[in-house]
C-alpha cells in the first residue's frame, strides 16, 4: 500500500489560496447582478448570486475589473490583436469570452492555474454549451485537446501548472504553441502576493527574459505597512492565507521596483483610489447610484490598499510605455 502523503503547511496555504478564486468569482457574480458591469458568463461559474456583498466591496471589484480591462484592451488594440495574453492564476475568469464578444481576440489566450482549479473550470466548460460554443467557433482544426488538467484550441488554452515551477511552466506553455516572438501581455490579479519574493521575482524575470515585446499588468495589495494593511493581513491569516510576498506591497515604489529589478524597461503603479477617479466619470456616477454608500472613508481606505502596477518592454516599438490611465 502506498505511504500516505503528509499534508504540509504549504498544502494548507495552497488550499487557502485556491479558495480565494471562489471568493473573487462570487463577488463578481454579486456585483454584476446589481448592475455594476455586464458579464453574461460569470453565472456559469458561480451557481448562485450568494449572500449580499457590501457596496464598498462591489465598488472595489468594479474598479478592479474596469482598471485591468482598460490596460488589457489598450494593449490588444495597440498590437492590433496580433499578440497573445497569458493570465497567470486565472481562476474562473471570463475574459476570453468577453474579448471574443468585443472582437478583441488576441492570436491566442492562455490561462494558468493550479491543476485542481483548472479541472473545475474545464468541467464547467465541457458541461455548459454557452462556454464551449465560443471556443469551438474560434477553432478551425480537428485537434482540440481536452483532458482533466488542460484544454488547448487554436485561440484558447488552459494549463494546470504551479507558477513557482518556472521550468515546468515554460515547457507546458511552449508545448501549447506559446510564441516568444509575439507581443505578449501577462495578467496577474492577487497572485504574486501569495508567492515568496524570490518566487515571484523568478516569474517576473522569466517573463522579461523570454519576451522582447511585452507588458505585465499586476493587481494586488499596496501600502500594507500601515494599521489598515496589518488588519487585512491578520484577517487573511485567520483563513490560513499567508501573504508570503507582502514585502513587495509596501508602496507603489516597491511595486514598480519589482519589475525594474528584473529586466523590464518601464514600470508604473497607481493605487485604486486614483484609478477609480480616472475611470470614465459618467459610468462611475451610474454605479454610485446603484447602492447607497454609508462609509465613504472605508471605501477610500480599501481602494488605497490595492493597486495596479504595469511594466513594459518594447523591442517592436509599439508604444507600450504610453499605455496608462
Amino acid at each position: 500500500m502506498a505511504a500516505r502523503k503528509h499534508f504540509t503547511d504549504t498544502d494548507t496555504a495552497d488550499e487557502a489560496v485556491r479558495t480565494t478564486c471562489d471568493d473573487a468569482t462570487i463577488c463578481k457574480r454579486f456585483a454584476t447582478s446589481k448592475g455594476y458591469w455586464k458579464d453574461p458568463y460569470i453565472q456559469y461559474f458561480a451557481r448562485s448570486v450568494g449572500e449580499r456583498r457590501t457596496p464598498e466591496i462591489n465598488r472595489g471589484y468594479y474598479a478592479r475589473v474596469q482598471g485591468v480591462n482598460h490596460l488589457l484592451d489598450a494593449f490588444v488594440r495597440k498590437a492590433e490583436c496580433d499578440c497573445q495574453v497569458i493570465n497567470l492564476g486565472a481562476g474562473l475568469d471570463t475574459t476570453f469570452w468577453r474579448l471574443k464578444d468585443e472582437n478583441l481576440m488576441p492570436r491566442k489566450f492562455f490561462e494558468v492555474d493550479f491543476p485542481t482549479v483548472v479541472a473545475r473550470k474545464i468541467h464547467h466548460i465541457k458541461t455548459k454549451p454557452s462556454l464551449s460554443k465560443p471556443i469551438i467557433e474560434t477553432h478551425s482544426t480537428d485537434s482540440l485537446l481536452l483532458d482533466v488538467h488542460s484544454l488547448d484550441s487554436d485561440r484558447y488554452c488552459i494549463i494546470g501548472a504551479d507558477l513557482r515551477d518556472i521550468t515546468n511552466l515554460d515547457q507546458k506553455l511552449k508545448k501549447f504553441q506559446l510564441n516568444p516572438e509575439l507581443p505578449t501581455l501577462f495578467l496577474s490579479e492577487c497572485v504574486l502576493v501569495y508567492m515568496t519574493p524570490s518566487q515571484s521575482s523568478n516569474l517576473v524575470h522569466w517573463a522579461a527574459d523570454t519576451f522582447h515585446t511585452a507588458m505585465f499588468v499586476n493587481y494586488e495589495q499596496v501600502n500594507m505597512a500601515d494599521r489598515f494593511g496589518q488588519i487585512m493581513i491578520e484577517n487573511l491569516q485567520r483563513r490560513q492565507c499567508t501573504l508570503a510576498g507582502v514585502e513587495a506591497c509596501q508602496s507603489l515604489d516597491s511595486q514598480k521596483e519589482r519589475f525594474l529589478k528584473t529586466g523590464w524597461e518601464h514600470a508604473d503603479a497607481l493605487d485604486m483610489m486614483t484609478i477609480y477617479s480616472m475611470l470614465p466619470q459618467d459610468d462611475v456616477a451610474r454605479i454610485e447610484h446603484l447602492e447607497f454608500l454609508d462609509e465613504k472613508e472605508l471605501l477610500q481606505q480599501l481602494l488605497q490598499h490595492y493597486s495596479i502596477s504595469w511594466a513594459t518592454k518594447d523591442k517592436l516599438n509599439l508604444g507600450l510605455s504610453q499605455l496608462a490611465f
